[in-house]
């Protein structure tokens, strides 16, 4: 994780605040652009959807990689996982009040956020399939 907590502390917190993204929160955890990316796509999803299955993942994101982001969600407390459905919630530690309060704004702003541009340098398509079984056809 990559945190930087002088970002939170209270007076740049409040300039944070004015306008929020997602791409901070996915920031917060992921240095790397691609992997802050699809963790973003999967967070905008749920805020979205108010509610996200596996079945409806953006086709761009492969489905076990999603659900190891939402599992990563699930458990620093972004989501919780209930009848087979991620939900946002807000359950967080004291330690990461202001950050806390910063995805409470963020899950509360009517924002409609650009995560293509934002996320310029990532690696937007699905990787090939590396190794695995051969598929060989027998006729």
């Amino acid at each position: 994780m990559a945190i930087r907590y002088w970002e939170f502390e209270d007076a740049p917190f409040k300039e944070k605040v004015k306008s929020v993204n997602v791409k901070e929160i996915a920031k917060i955890f992921f240095d790397n652009e691609t992997e802050a990316y699809r963790f973003a796509t999967i967070l905008s999803e749920v805020k979205k959807r108010n509610g996200l299955h596996l079945k409806d993942i953006p086709q761009h994101i492969p489905i076990a990689t999603a659900k190891r982001y939402l599992d990563f969600a699930v458990m620093t407390g972004l989501i919780k996982h209930e009848n087979n459905s991620y939900i946002l919630t807000d359950r967080f530690s004291k330690p990461f009040r202001n950050i806390a309060a910063y995805i409470k704004e963020w899950m509360d702003a009517e924002t409609h956020e650009d995560l293509e541009a934002e996320f310029a340098n990532a690696r937007i398509e699905k990787q090939k399939k590396r190794g695995g079984k051969v598929k060989i056809d027998y006729e």
